[in-house]
């Protein structure tokens, strides 16, 4: 049988462990369903976090390699692109990069004047039954950018 002392302490835990997960839940079996999914979107965002940190540090050791970061939304994805050096035609290939995986771009915001930089939201194809992969769409960024540089330097 559980005492008392015990009783109080385990629900005294389960109100901390409410608190900090920002649960509205009563049983306990739902405060501890929403503490684990809170540890799941702790995890995800860490993962992020550690992604940018390397994607930066390698930034430092390449400046001539663009900045590309994929962050998946519902049922899109925001691209944020920079990149030291522009060179023509880098907007349509990132664009094309986009078409190829079957991504509608919703909204965009280019420069290139000194610099490259672009912004755009992608979102799947209606009817399209694969799934993209933020990773993949962050390949295809890249893979188009330097296939855009190599062309320029053919020039």
């Amino acid at each position: 049988m559980v005492s008392r002392e015990h009783k109080r302490v385990l629900h005294e835990k389960l109100q901390i462990l409410r608190s900090v997960t920002n649960s509205q839940a009563l049983s306990k079996t739902s405060i501890i369903v929403d503490a684990s999914k809170y540890i799941e979107d702790l995890k995800k965002k860490v993962e992020k976090l550690n992604r940018d940190i390397a994607c930066q540090r390698s930034i430092v050791h390449d400046i001539s390699s663009p900045l590309v970061t994929v962050e998946a939304l519902e049922k899109s994805f925001l691209v944020s692109v920079f990149s030291k050096e522009s060179c023509p035609g880098m907007t349509v290939a990132v664009l094309e990069a986009f078409e190829e995986l079957g991504l509608n771009v919703l909204e965009a915001r280019v420069s290139c004047a000194d610099t490259f930089r672009l912004e755009a939201v992608g979102g799947e194809i209606e009817g399209e039954v694969e799934i993209v992969d933020a990773n993949v769409v962050k390949q295809a960024v890249v893979r188009a950018i330097k296939n855009c540089r190599e062309s320029d330097e053919d020039f």
